[in-house]
């Protein structure tokens, strides 16, 4: 008993020990992308410019192929990688003489033409800037945002090589320091505000921590709560992020980044109901739209630590706390069921199982109900101390 009380996060250490003997950790080769040069990237926009002049001047309609980014029939699993484009992919055809798809034939190009402005003098800008560039073409943000992805996954090329970034809606704070690209140095420990994540993840660099573990929280309230708690002082030497919801792309790159340099286990605290499963997921084996871009993006290593269905019981939390599971939440269930990668988490697809036949679901608050610290003061420090994560 006395040399558990003096190693209160020896389960901690031997999970990083496992999947560092796992051979987790593949940093090079198979998992990172070599860099794509400039000039690399202008060819390929030549190229398809070179494709639109050739049809023209042939009296042909120009015709852009993109990859479908929408369907689980392109995407592969690897549970080393996660989701994956498929090589063989479907296409969906962008005509310029189709009045259905004739806007967005200009909107690619006018894109296009932007990146190939920025690749060239080595300028950058953000999907903001593409969008106020010319809002009467574009019509929305959302739709610049997808276009930019759209091109990376037909150009094959991540999307922070086209020199367009976005802003991230991300938070992080805990034992993190490092440097920004332009050198500004960043402590997530000084304040107690946490710190926003940076939209140039490819560009920090001198990452110092002696963090035990990385903390996704789904929430940005129980982020709040866990900083208002002071939880990364108080329990042990860690660092919590929240992507606020369904995480963008700058916060995945960030966990991401932490699991490449710092090689420490990477818990994952959602709400015990289908959304908060589908959120895990994402950072741990990645998306269908974004799976052009899994190697960069997932980390097959994260494991989920709460709140858990099982927990829900060996808790006893209260009744009234409970909320039941509405028809859309038990076709999301079941979606997540029958994913590709449920099959080598037995331990996940029981959970998920007890919540179908229990039919009920759980946010992370509903812990305030047994006491107002209880998450941070019991719940956390227990599971973390006994290895309840799976």
């Amino acid at each position: 008993m006395g040399s558990r009380a003096a190693e209160p996060f020896s389960e901690i250490d031997r999970l990083r020990a496992q999947l560092l003997n796992n051979g987790e950790v593949l940093t090079d080769g198979r998992r990172v992308e070599e860099e794509i040069s400039g000039r690399e990237i202008l060819t390929r926009i030549e190229n398809i410019i070179l494709g639109i002049v050739t049809s023209l001047s042939k009296d042909e309609a120009p015709v852009l192929a993109l990859p479908n980014r929408s369907s689980w029939a392109n995407v592969s699993f690897d549970s080393a990688i996660g989701l994956q484009m498929s090589s063989g992919s479907s296409v969906s055809t962008i005509r310029s003489d189709c009045p259905s798809s004739v806007t967005k034939f200009a909107q690619i190009l006018k894109i296009l033409s932007v990146i190939f402005r920025l690749v060239q003098s080595n300028s950058y800008a953000t999907k903001r800037d593409i969008y106020y560039n010319n809002t009467q073409l574009f019509g929305s943000q959302t739709t610049v945002d997808s276009i930019v992805d759209d091109i990376s996954c037909m150009l094959k090329v991540p999307r922070r090589s086209l020199h367009v970034f976005a802003s991230s809606k991300g938070l992080i704070a805990g034992d993190l320091r490092y440097m920004e690209e332009d050198g500004t140095r960043i402590d997530c420990h000084s304040s107690s505000a946490a710190v926003a994540v940076s939209s140039n993840i490819g560009g920090i660099r001198n990452i110092v921590s002696s963090a035990k573990f990385v903390m996704i929280v789904e929430k940005d309230a129980t982020f709040q709560r866990l900083l208002d708690d002071d939880f990364c002082t108080k329990l042990c030497p860690c660092i919590i992020i929240t992507g606020k919801g369904v995480p963008d792309v700058n916060s995945r790159l960030m966990v991401r980044k932490l699991w490449d340099t710092l090689h420490i286990p990477i818990f994952a605290l959602v709400d015990a109901d289908p959304h908060g499963i589908e959120i895990m997921c994402i950072y741990k084996y990645g998306s269908v739209a974004m799976s052009f871009e899994a190697r960069s993006l997932t980390v097959p290593s994260v494991m989920w630590l709460g709140l858990l269905p099982s927990d829900l019981q060996r808790l006893r939390v209260p009744e009234d706390a409970l909320i039941p599971l509405t028809k859309r939440d038990e076709s999301k269930l079941s979606s997540l069921l029958k994913r590709p990668y449920l099959t080598s988490q037995p331990d996940w697809q029981k959970e998920m199982e007890l919540m179908q036949q229990t039919r009920v679901k759980a946010e992370i608050q509903s812990l305030a109900a047994m006491a107002p610290d209880f998450l941070t003061s019991i719940y956390l420090p227990n599971k973390l101390h006994y290895g309840g994560w799976v």
